[in-house]
């Protein structure tokens, strides 16, 4: 299986080559830079496997890198842990509503942030190889374009089979609708936000099943995510 890429944004020299040289040796293909524009650009030209983000950085801000790269079909699929020395709950908050993973608090550990991102890519592997994904009772073969739930196939519509992929791909995380919109549909469609709330009714009734659990969660007015049930 070929290296995973892992795009750096970290403006802090020192840290930046102590980090990239600790992935290095755990075997990522880092690329690194401390300006926000340019990690946009790197990241349109090879889109990565996951982005260590730090917020305060050159150009463009973290905040809003991770903002666009979440519009950006290309990358709105793309793991985000940030970087920050920023303590207050209102800005951990505000990381993860503008679609970060992971939150990482500045000073931490280099051991902690590389099983933080060993934890993401043992997730989101399976995906990159084509391998089946689980989630819950769950399966999904990205190669077959088949959707199994206890050993039954399940028949869904290419919309809600992106749909269900999406969420398949990060179990847990509560996406809203807008985000939901840009990585199932595109930043370029036209349809509209409530769209989206009519194939969450089309998946669930896809995926329902005689004294099976509905693994899709409606977050109130924060909007959807896929438990494991």
């Amino acid at each position: 299986m070929p290296a995973a890429k892992l795009l750096l944004v970290e403006d802090d020299p020192s840290l930046a080559e102590l980090l990239e040289f600790r992935f290095q040796n755990e075997g990522y293909d880092v690329r690194s830079t401390p300006d926000g524009d340019e990690a946009l650009i790197l990241a349109a030209e090879d889109v990565p496997d996951l982005v260590i983000l730090d917020w305060m950085i050159e150009g463009t801000s973290g905040i809003e890198v991770c903002r666009r790269l979440r519009r950006d079909k290309a990358t709105a699929h793309v793991p985000i842990i940030m970087l920050t020395a920023r303590e207050n709950e209102d800005d951990r908050i505000r990381g993860l509503e503008t679609g970060a993973d992971d939150y990482v608090t500045k000073p931490f550990s280099p051991r902690e942030l590389l099983a933080r991102v060993a934890a993401v890519m043992r997730r989101i592997r399976p995906v990159l190889a084509g391998e089946m994904v689980e989630v819950g009772d769950i399966s999904l073969d990205p190669v077959a374009h088949k959707v199994e739930r206890r050993s039954r196939i399940l028949q869904l519509g290419p919309t809600e089979y992106r749909l269900l992929k999406f969420f398949m791909e990060s179990p847990g995380r509560v996406f809203s609708r807008g985000q939901l919109l840009d990585g199932v549909w595109g930043t370029d469609s036209d349809i509209e936000l409530r769209t989206v709330d009519v194939h969450i009714r089309r998946l669930r009734k896809a995926i329902e099943m005689d004294g099976a659990r509905d693994p899709i969660r409606t977050v109130r007015s924060a909007g959807y995510s896929m438990e494991a049930v």
